[in-house]
């Protein structure tokens, strides 16, 4: 990654939550292996698009299950160990569609099909680079948008505040790890997310910061610093990760890590969330949310199972 910015040469990156496995392809390349993104509109998709009313069934785990995870983690949020923990699951369901079907149809700032073996369809940018300004746009707090007076009582939401407050002020440290003069451009706004099922409002913040002149020589080593997302682990960071070891049920591998794209100047990444696995011919949708002192199990739980869902227009 450094040599290629450097270089200006456009390329294709995917890393992993664990960071064990990185995919580098420069973007001419990814359809040839089977990758098809659409970064914000930019894309390397030509195939048409479908018209298809998506269906997911859903088999979530038993709340009991869900429960021992969650209070594992509350007890370490009572020891001090951690303020804000993500806790996710594995979700079985079916599909009346493809994944590449999906992907096709679905509806979200980043998407990414690989290889048949998993899709994303995330709302949430990891960072963006650009003419040496470094942003972040953390997403914490949903609620359902049919609820009467959901945007005041998202707004309102003791917890959601809470959590989403931790959360900017985890990724503002992060981006002072590579950057100078980070601040927070805009605090706590609301966007529609409209699914198959339902609409989601869901709270957002804008963070930014100044990279020094030589950023591109490095931009590798930035990216691998301020990895894993902060959004998908929690604070403090370290700790926090090795609550989510102990306590989750199932292995994360891409779900959580990031992938992006370089175009030779500027550098755009999402967060993989929203995340379908086909898992030996069978689908899983891997989805999460954050656990704070506040949180109450059968919201947290129900909120696991509102995030299974298919963006679309």
């Amino acid at each position: 990654m450094n040599t290629l910015a450097e270089n200006g040469e456009a390329f294709f990156f995917i890393l992993d939550y664990p960071l064990k496995t990185a995919i580098l392809l420069p973007t001419a390349e990814c359809q040839a292996h089977g990758i098809l993104y659409d970064i914000q509109g930019e894309t390397n998709s030509t195939e048409p698009g479908v018209t298809i009313d998506i269906r997911l069934k859903k088999k979530p785990i038993p709340f009991a299950e869900y429960l021992k995870s969650f209070l594992q983690i509350q007890t370490e949020i009572q020891k001090g160990n951690s303020y804000l923990t993500n806790l996710t699951c594995s979700t079985p369901i079916e599909a009346n569609a493809s994944l590449s079907e999906i992907f096709s149809v679905s509806s979200a700032p980043y998407k990414l099909l690989f290889r048949n073996q998993f899709l994303v369809f995330s709302p949430e940018c990891f960072v963006k680079i650009s003419q040496g300004k470094i942003s972040t746009f953390p997403m914490k707090g949903t609620i359902d948008a049919s609820v009467e007076r959901a945007e005041e009582l998202l707004m309102q939401n003791e917890k959601e505040t809470a959590e989403h407050a931790t959360i900017v002020d985890l990724l503002r440290n992060d981006l002072s790890r590579v950057a100078t003069n980070v601040r927070v451009e805009k605090y706590r706004y609301l966007e529609r997310i409209n699914t198959s099922g339902k609409s989601l409002l869901q709270m957002s913040s804008v963070i930014s910061g100044d990279l020094p002149p030589s950023h591109r020589h490095k931009l590798g080593d930035l990216i691998l610093e301020l990895l894993p997302a902060g959004s998908i682990c929690g604070a403090p960071k370290q700790s926090t990760l090795n609550i989510i070891s102990q306590a989750e049920n199932h292995e994360r591998g891409f779900y959580t890590g990031v992938f992006g794209i370089f175009n030779g100047a500027s550098l755009n990444s999402g967060v993989m969330i929203r995340f379908i696995e086909n898992q030996a011919g069978k689908l899983v949708y891997k989805s999460g949310g954050g656990i704070t002192a506040k949180s109450n199990p059968l919201e947290e739980y129900q909120e696991l199972i509102d995030k299974i869902y298919v963006p679309v227009n």
